[in-house]
Formats: structure tokens, C-alpha cells, sequence
């Protein structure tokens, strides 16, 4: 800490003990000053932003430390917080000593002695830099949840995830149309039918596989059901064990299908499609940092898609 053996303050606690040790040790950078500019109390935190060095600072001014920009913003600060005589709290950017600009929330107060009498304006600084990447990251992963659910909706086949209470978390155009009936007019009233009833959207049949795999927490399911004239291959897979399953649903006797090609398409594509769907919840629910795979594995299900009309 940079401070006298003795309080500068006016009648004052001697501050040369353990509250000086306090202050210095906080984290943030903390300083004093009086209304002429004088700095009356730094701590290191302070003289290590604006590389002031280990002398003690009492007595000089921040326009020996801080450039003049920076100087007028916070006797600016100063004046309006004399002017109201309420505690105020900006943001602003201050360059540190290797050059580097760091943005902080500055709080500034007047600090009065046992007195009542006025002594100087307290200033408390906040670095902001990790709440400024926590809100970028957040606005990104927001972002990329928004496209990862417009590209789930070009995917032909049907793709709906489920949590363990049996609602939908979310599911695609396909899989209404695959399901049919009702389902599809509900669909368009609850887009992606979040928050309906599983079990009552589906055949039993499709039912007992999500069971199976919910309880049992194994990593994927497969079987082939008939279903209102459909040949529909289902795969349900393990997302989050025991707590989230999806499923992905083809119709393998759709007329851009031909039998002889089912077995190796149904090889060929079936692995890619259901990586798709883990990457799309799992970066719904919690993960934004896998988008650029996630977009890499849709566009190439979409592409594919594509060549099936050709």
C-alpha cells in the first residue's frame, strides 16, 4: 500500500495497521483524492494500472499518472458527484501500464471523517473484462442457438428431443409430417411442439424405444416400424444420460428411395445424422462453443438432402 505511517485523514483512524493492509490487498484499484486533485490514499492495485511506482503518491496528482483524456473524464465524474452528493457509478476505459486498454466500472463517493467534515472523493475501480466476455459469450451462444434451430428445421428427416419428464424439448417440421395427423396442427399452433406430451404424440412403439434408452441410458436404439403405410427407420440416442433423449426418424419408403439403396444409406448416413442431433441439443441446452461443427454436420445432412431429389 502507498500511505504515511500516519492517517492523512483529519482527525481520522490511524490507518497505518491492518486497515491499510486491507485496502491495499483489495483486488480493484482504489484511490482518493481531494476536490483540488490531490491524491490522498492509492493501493497497489492502483499504482500497478497506472504505473506510479512503489514512492508514496500522497500529495501528487492523477494528471502526473493519466493521460490528459482521461484526466478530464474523471474530474468530470468528480464534479457531477460534488454536484449531487450522491454516490455515482460510470464505465469507462483506462489504459494500463503495458499500453493495453481495460474497461471498468468506476464508483465514486464522498468520504466524510467522524466529523461530518468533508474530505475527498473515494474511488473504487472494477475491471469489467470478465463480465464483458461472459456477456459476449452469452449473446454468441444465444445467436448460435438460433441458427442451430433454423438449420434443424431444413433437415428432411424427422428429429424431435425429449426430456425424462416426457416433453418435448424441441423437435423439426419433419417429425410432425412423419408423425401426421393432429400432430401437425399442432405443430403450427406450439412450434416444435415444446412442452407437449410425448407420449401421446407417437405410436407405443416409438414410445418403449425412448423408454428403453432413458432408463437404461445406452448410447442408441434402432429399429424399423411400419407405421400408416410408412417404413419408418428410428434411431433414438442417448444425450444427456438418463435426463434428455432424441430420436431421428426416416421414412426409408419415400419415392426418392429405392430398395436396394436403404441398407447402405441407412449405414452411410444414419451415424452423421445422429451426431446432428446430439451436437443441436447440446448446444441448445448448454454448450454454445461447438457451433462451428454443429453448422459444419447440418449443412452437410441439408446437402445430402438435396442430392436426394436428383
Amino acid at each position: 500500500m502507498i500511505y504515511d505511517e500516519k492517517s492523512f485523514l483529519p482527525d481520522g483512524p490511524d490507518l497505518s495497521g491492518i486497515q491499510t493492509q486491507l485496502i491495499d490487498r483489495l483486488p480493484m484499484p482504489v484511490f482518493l483524492r481531494n476536490p483540488y486533485g490531490d491524491l490522498l490514499l492509492t493501493n497497489k492495485a492502483f499504482c500497478e494500472l497506472v504505473h506510479c511506482g512503489l514512492p508514496a503518491t500522497q500529495g501528487q496528482k492523477l494528471s502526473d499518472f493519466v493521460d490528459d483524456k482521461q484526466l478530464d473524464l474523471l474530474e468530470r465524474y468528480d464534479q457531477e458527484v460534488l454536484a449531487d452528493s450522491v454516490s455515482r457509478r460510470y464505465e469507462l476505459r483506462m489504459r494500463n501500464a503495458t499500453g493495453h486498454w481495460t474497461e471498468y466500472a468506476l464508483e465514486k463517493s464522498l468520504l466524510y471523517n467522524d466529523q461530518h467534515e468533508f474530505i475527498g472523493i473515494l474511488a473504487v475501480m472494477t475491471d469489467l473484462s470478465s463480465q464483458r466476455k461472459a456477456e459476449r459469450e452469452l449473446t454468441e451462444a444465444l445467436e448460435a442457438s438460433e441458427m442451430a434451430l433454423a438449420m434443424l428445421h431444413k433437415i428432411r428427416a424427422g428429429i424431435v428431443i425429449v426430456d425424462s419428464d416426457w416433453h418435448v424439448i424441441n423437435s423439426n417440421p419433419g417429425f410432425a409430417h412423419l408423425i401426421g395427423g393432429e400432430v401437425v396442427d399442432l405443430y403450427e399452433s406450439v412450434p416444435g411442439l415444446k412442452g407437449a406430451n410425448f407420449r401421446e404424440l407417437v405410436p407405443d412403439a416409438v414410445y418403449r424405444m425412448f423408454v428403453s434408452v432413458m432408463n437404461s441410458g445406452e448410447a442408441s436404439l434402432e429399429r424399423d416400424l411400419r407405421y400408416q403405410n410408412k417404413l419408418l427407420h428410428v434411431s433414438v440416442i442417448t444425450i444427456y444420460k438418463n435426463r434428455v433423449v432424441g430420436a431421428l426418424i426416416r421414412d426409408m419408403s419415400a419415392p426418392a428411395l429405392v430398395r436396394e439403396e436403404i441398407v447402405s444409406r441407412a449405414q452411410r448416413v444414419n451415424k452423421q445424422n445422429m451426431e446432428t442431433v446430439q451436437k443441436i441439443a447440446f448446444l441448445l441446452g448448454e454448450n454454445a462453443s461447438v457451433m462451428e461443427e454443429l453448422l459444419h454436420s447440418i449443412i452437410e445432412s441439408y446437402s445430402y438432402g438435396e442430392e436426394d431429389e436428383v
